[in-house]
């Protein structure tokens, strides 16, 4: 457009007709932008003579807009022919007449077969396929515009297919409008237009939907259920084509669930559901006194749209509002929240000091009053007492103490506790003991005696069955597969399972003539037993000898190094996550009877009204499944990774016997409950039924000495416990044991290199794990398969299935790699010495990988935020393994197990021996000898997607259908075994972890909705357990629905980040720890990755993802292994003092050449009589040659300073004076006291004493080393045990003895 500014338009007549208008259209734009002046006006016609040209309007000069007076028609054509289109208009001016081809203008310039005639027609020549399509013409001028109707050119050069002139198109309308999707379609004969809906069933017969002559789908008052997906047919007798589009119909929210008014107590959580639905999905949010509520910590929208208000203040109170909100409107609703003050506990009942008779049961009164509602605890000086079998607590706070012994006695603390403080009040109890004999004390030496004879037969039987042939059965393999290797392992369950057999025959004896419960809920020990047998009873079952008192004198060694047990690493409290000890507990234990019986043990018994399913039923039900989802993140390898940390923190020690106690028959062919079986049994229904099968074989893991029944004898209930028999840290105790003697199993000590042992070597020059030698064991379940035997590593475990015995082959080469670096960076370092220095770098890999690539897959950022920074090591937290960790939460990893272990070669393709399928893969090391080694496996772990944790497909039915599968045996189902093991090891149920996590709590199953979103998994645990306060642990976390970026449920979630932030912060020997590492050490360290550790150490892997648990399509996001970050392990190189006395290095002179000054370095490598000496040299000459002494090696500077060097002799005289007092003080310090028990108590070198009756202790060397005395065979059946004396004695002799005055 022309620029016009400030053009004088007034000189001339203007003629203002409509030829005209274009100008007062310009007048009027440029006088509203403000960009010109003009000041024209008409002179012709008269009656607007004058007026100014912007002002004029199109009626005013009589402008008509144009009318078509002449309208084109449909026409059918062949090639060649001309083909003519009418269009005439008329208006004022003349219109101009415009062609439209399916609403696209014409351009009679690019197609000379195009021509407009004078009166609008248009001619087409040589018509062509290309010419069919919709033709429209639009007449135009200054007054306005007008098109004729559409018409339809079709092209019929032969029989022609349909094909579409117009396409539907995705539409979006609003509930009660009308919509229309267009469709059109040309072919020869004429195509047929048709629609359907969704799956291609036909449109509903509503007379809301009808079908336009054009062929468009036309829906009036459209309602929520017409969106969807449309699809419209074109048909001749040709061809058949389709289309499809979506209606989406928008709909204004409508609540579904809306809040309630609440009352609640101050510093309670409270929660506010609001859920809605309309079309897009609206948004809730919540306002509070029509402003906005600011999401912080307390204040938490769930994604459900529920408000939860944690730790409720008095200023929470109010109205509430929440809002449904999406694009097409908006619903809002109120609620009122009401705040009630709390008030400290008072006491309404205290307890006073009391002396009762052993034997009796004793309540000791206290309650309070408070709001909320105070808590009533008991501590027994200053240990907090636990609901048992001995304690409980009622409901209002009263203490009940049954069977009081003298270990009840001492000062007990009521504690009244609420959310806003505590009170206490304590008293004193004192036990008086009668002296007077028990009915059960005849039978103690001949039930001990009888214990030890039916404990070690089965225990004999069963290593004969196992270890004197192959394994014949799943049932073998999974005794092989738990049968501690450790002897000391061995002995410490012996000793609790004669524990609890020699409770069970002083039962049996005195049980017709004591009212005695045998499940032991009302068991009283002192009506059976007097207090003077029990020590005798603890001592003959062994469990007394099994309790480790341990040395952590030799601070050298702890302040630097990890002990193989994990004992020391806590100071304060050395047992603190050291092997073969109990699991910790998040909760106290649930027993059928308090402290010892499973729950479900009994059939009939009745929890919340319902019995509980049998674990078979369970997972059949509800885990096992033959679907598997491929997850689009990650690998196969973020599983593999789970199973071998696994193996680093926890394996429970199962009992030594695969038969009865009582008469020694195998508990697979029995299915009782009988010590120690716990049979899984086998519903009616069930597949395995019609193979014969009336149960599957399980036994309960062995009970920790002094817990369970084994309490009992020891003046004290507690819960029976389990034991972890691995080190509870992240210490890479699978790669070199949790014990000195599996330790001293894996390590080449013939070398003197620190290295471990290793097997064969393959053709890539790399060796794998040495062979376990002894007994067949199962690895040779079937000679048809292979002879070869399970390899040997840290854990036992190692040969499970072929990709995590390839890990272990991993890092046990990565051990050796890296001694043998630091050998030649410190050849003066002895074997242990590289040993453990060795193993120090290798568990610090292990704690980057796992805490830096791997946790945060599995967490994901909301976990991460729950696991939090590292903030240094608090001597104070417990990094044991708790129960519910290892025995339900950290078994998720199940579920994220394929069916198919896959095996790829270098250009990941299958290798010749194909993939295989996984219930193959268990026990087969041969298939790692004879079929590629370790890395087809390995890069069918990063090179394959994992199995996405999908609440409806949980655990593959090779886990539960197939484990360890044999032929001609019925397989174990490890869902089953899961559930099974929780109810073993008394782990509450679900509900009460709920509680704890501070989830909501669970009265009906849909209360579970905000967890478990799915209402057939609902339905279904309904159906199984009929309370949800019943649910098992371990099937209600693997069905929660995951959290958004993460891989666990919200109570998963809450188990594992608070084991996790437990194992790090409690570890003094962390990684992160400052100390543990110099910081160009944890900065090397930092550099550790996955990727890394394969290129290092597999056979042959050159190409790896930098990430190898992301998934990335070969060769997509490869690189070479080049490209992937190493340790620098010139970080560790030793400059200490005493390596320059072995002559390892020029130390000293090292040292003091660095300090000398720049002026005055000389050349050391040319000879003195060489040299020049100048008579004088200026300080300038010398500045010169100077100036960049030690930087600048190929300066030859030739003058030797006598007085430097008399300074430099003068420094080391005074260097060596230092350390010579050093070493006098040390000599004179150790002179004194060699060596401090840990009582604190010192020894001087080569003294020797009694610990006990039974262990002699000798100080040697700065070490404290003890021997325990092995006792002769007795002459007498029935041996006793005298105080001070450590052998047992006959006990008729000894009773003699005792009667003589």
């Amino acid at each position: 457009m022309i620029l016009i500014l400030h053009r004088r338009l007034d000189s001339n007549a203007l003629h203002c007709d409509c030829e005209i208008l274009w100008l007062a259209d310009l007048l009027k734009t440029y006088a509203e932008s403000g960009n010109a002046q003009a000041a024209a006006t008409c002179e012709y016609p008269r009656r607007i003579q004058g007026r100014s040209v912007a002002t004029i309007t199109p009626e005013e000069l009589n402008c008509e807009r144009p009318r078509i007076t002449s309208e084109p028609q449909d026409v059918d054509v062949t090639s060649g022919n001309t083909v003519y289109f009418t269009c005439r208009a008329e208006g004022n001016p003349k219109p101009e007449i415009i062609w439209l081809r399916n609403n696209n203008e014409l351009s009679m310039k690019t197609d000379s077969r195009l021509n407009l005639l004078d009166d609008g027609t248009l001619m087409i020549q040589n018509t062509q396929e290309t010419d069919q399509g919709i033709y429209q013409c639009m007449a135009k001028n200054v007054a306005g515009e007008v098109k004729t109707q559409e018409v339809t050119l079709r092209y019929f050069g032969s029989p022609a297919r349909p094909s579409f002139v117009i396409h539907p198109q995705n539409t979006e309308v609003l509930v009660g409008e009308s919509v229309t999707l267009e469709c059109s379609a040309t072919g020869h004969p004429q195509p047929r237009i048709t629609w359907t809906k969704g799956d291609r069933t036909p449109l509903p017969n509503d007379p809301r939907i009808t079908i336009t002559p054009s062929g468009g789908l036309y829906i009036q008052n459209v309602n929520q259920e017409d969106s969807g997906e449309y699809t419209c047919f074109a048909t001749n007798s040709i061809d058949n084509i389709h289309a499809t589009a979506y209606i989406i119909v928008q709909a204004v929210p409508q609540f579904t669930v809306t809040p309630q008014d609440k009352v609640v107590i101050e510093g309670h959580t409270v929660d506010f559901p609001c859920e809605a639905q309309g079309y897009p999905q609206p948004v809730i949010a919540w306002t509070k006194g029509g402003s906005q509520l600011s999401v912080d910590r307390r204040h938490l929208v769930l994604s459900s749209g529920t408000l939860r208000i944690s730790r409720v203040a008095l200023h929470d109170q109010g109205q509430y509002e929440c809002q449904a909100v999406n694009i097409v409107g908006s619903q809002r609703t109120a609620v009122q929240l009401t705040v009630q003050p709390r008030v400290t506990p008072v006491f309404a009942n205290v307890p006073s000091d009391m002396t009762v008779e052993v034997g009796t049961n004793v309540q000791i009164p206290c309650s309070s009053q408070g709001e909320p509602e105070p808590v009533i605890t008991w501590n027994k000086d200053g240990v907090q007492v636990t609901e048992s079998g001995k304690f409980h607590v009622s409901p209002e706070g009263f203490l009940t103490i049954r069977d009081v012994g003298t270990a009840d006695e001492g000062r007990y603390e009521c504690v009244a506790r609420n959310t806003i403080g505590y009170s206490s009040v304590s008293m004193v109890l004192s036990v008086n003991v009668p002296n007077v004999s028990r009915n059960g004390d005849p039978f103690v030496a001949t039930s001990i005696v009888e214990a030890i004879a039916t404990v070690d037969r089965a225990i004999n039987s069963t290593r004969t069955h196992l270890f004197d042939s192959r394994p014949r059965s799943p049932n073998d393999l999974l005794a092989l597969f738990r049968y501690p290797r450790d002897p000391y392992t061995v002995e410490q369950a012996r000793a609790g399972e004669i524990f609890e057999r020699t409770l069970q025959l002083i039962q049996d004896h005195v049980q017709d003539g004591l009212m005695v419960d045998l499940n032991g809920t009302s068991y009283h020990y002192n009506d059976l037993v007097s207090p003077q047998y029990l020590n005798l009873i603890a001592n003959l079952s062994g469990c007394t000898a099994h309790r480790r008192v341990n040395n952590c004198s030799d601070m050298c060694f702890h302040q630097k190094y990890r002990t193989h047990d994990g004992t020391c690493n806590n100071l304060q409290h050395p047992m603190w996550g050291a092997s073969l000890t109990a699991f910790e507990r998040l909760l106290k234990s649930v027993y059928e009877n308090g402290f010892n019986l499973p729950r479900g043990i009994g059939p009939n018994r009745h929890y919340n009204g319902y019995t509980l399913p049998m674990p078979r039923l369970v997972s059949t039900s509800l885990i096992g499944t033959e679907t598997i989802t491929p997850d689009d993140q990650f690998t196969h390898m973020l599983m593999q990774w789970g199973q071998f940390l696994d193996h680093d923190l926890d394996s429970t020690v199962a009992a030594l016997s695969e038969a009865r106690f009582s008469d020694g028959q195998h508990c697979s062919s029995v299915c009782t409950n009988d010590p120690p079986c716990f049979s899984i049994m086998v519903p009616p229904n069930d597949p395995r039924v019609r193979n014969g099968a009336r149960c599957m074989f399980f036994v309960r893991s062995s009970p920790v000495c002094g817990s369970g029944m084994t309490s009992l004898l020891m003046n004290s209930v507690y819960p029976r416990e389990q034991i972890n028999q691995l080190t509870s840290y992240i210490d890479a105790s699978n790669v070199y044991g949790s014990s000195d003697h599996e330790s001293q199993e894996t390590r080449d000590l013939a070398s003197q290199r620190g290295l471990l042992r290793q097997g064969i070597v393959q053709r890539s020059g790399k060796p794998l794990l040495p062979f376990a030698t002894g007994p067949p064991t199962e690895c040779m379940r079937d000679e048809n398969e292979s002879p070869i035997p399970c390899f040997l590593a840290g854990d036992h475990r190692a040969n499970e299935q072929l990709g995590l015995t390839s890990m272990h082959t991993l890092w046990f080469r990565e051990h050796n790699r890296i001694a043998t670096e630091l050998l030649k960076l410190n050849p003066h370092w002895d074997g242990d010495t590289i040993y453990h220095e060795t193993r120090k770098i290798v568990g610090a890999e292990v704690q980057h990988i796992t805490y830096n690539h791997w946790l945060s897959k599995i967490f994901g950022e909301v976990g991460m935020k729950m696991l939090g920074e590292y903030k240094g090591y608090d001597p104070n937290v417990n990094s044991g393994i708790t129960n519910e960790f290892a025995t339900a939460a950290f078994r998720f990893g199940h579920t994220l197990i394929n069916p198919l272990l896959y095996r790829l070669d270098e250009n990941f393709e299958p290798i010749l021996q194909g993939h295989i399928p996984l219930h193959k893969a268990f026990f087969s090391p041969f298939r790692i000898v004879n079929e590629g080694g370790i890395d087809p496996l390995l890069r069918g772990l990063f090179g394959v997607a994992g199995k996405m944790r999908v609440p409806s497909q949980l655990l593959n039915t090779e886990l539960t259908e197939r484990l360890f599968s044999m032929a001609r045996t019925v397989a174990l189902d490890l869902a089953a075994m899961n559930i099974q093991r929780g109810r073993d090891h008394g782990i509450p149920p679900y509900h009460d972890f709920r509680v704890y996590c501070n989830l909501s709590s669970a009265h009906t199953f849909e209360d579970l909705k905000n967890e478990i979103r799915n209402p057939e998994i609902r339905e279904k645990l309904s159906r199984l357990y009929g309370s949800p306060l019943n649910i098992d642990l371990f099937p209600a976390l693997m069905v929660e629905d995951l959290i958004p970026g993460s891989r666990l449920g919200p109570t998963l979630m809450c188990l594992l980040s608070t084991q996790f932030k437990r194992l790090r912060d409690g570890d003094r020997l962390w990684y992160e720890n400052p100390g543990v590492f110099s910081p160009p050490q944890l900065t090397q360290i930092k550099q550790t990755s996955l990727a890394r550790i394969l290129c290092d150490n597999a056979d042959n892997i050159t190409r790896v993802q930098r990430d190898v648990f992301k998934m990335a399509e070969f060769p997509h996001g490869y690189g070479s292994c080049e490209e992937i970050p190493k340790l620098d392990l010139r970080m560790w190189q030793d400059c200490c003092e005493d390596c320059r006395t072995r002559g390892q290095f020029n130390a000293f002179s090292y040292h003091f050449r660095g300090r000398r000054s720049l002026d005055y370095s000389f050349q050391e490598d040319k000879p003195l009589k060489k040299m020049k000496m100048p008579k004088t040299v200026s300080s300038t000459k010398l500045g010169k040659h100077f100036n960049n002494a030690t930087s600048a090696s190929d300066e030859h500077i030739k003058l030797p300073v006598v007085n430097d060097f008399r300074e430099f002799v003068l420094e080391m005289q005074k260097t060596i004076t230092s350390l010579r007092n050093q070493i006098k003080k040390l000599e004179s310090r150790l002179s004194r006291t060699d060596c401090t028990d840990e009582k604190g108590k010192s020894y001087s070198s080569n003294e020797i004493w009694k610990r006990d009756p039974c262990t002699m202790c000798e100080c040697k060397v700065g070490q404290i080393t003890c021997f325990v005395e092995s006792c002769p065979p007795t002459d007498c059946s029935t041996p006793v045990k005298v105080k001070g004396v450590c052998c047992p004695v006959c006990l008729k002799q000894t009773i003699s003895k005792e009667k003589k005055p």
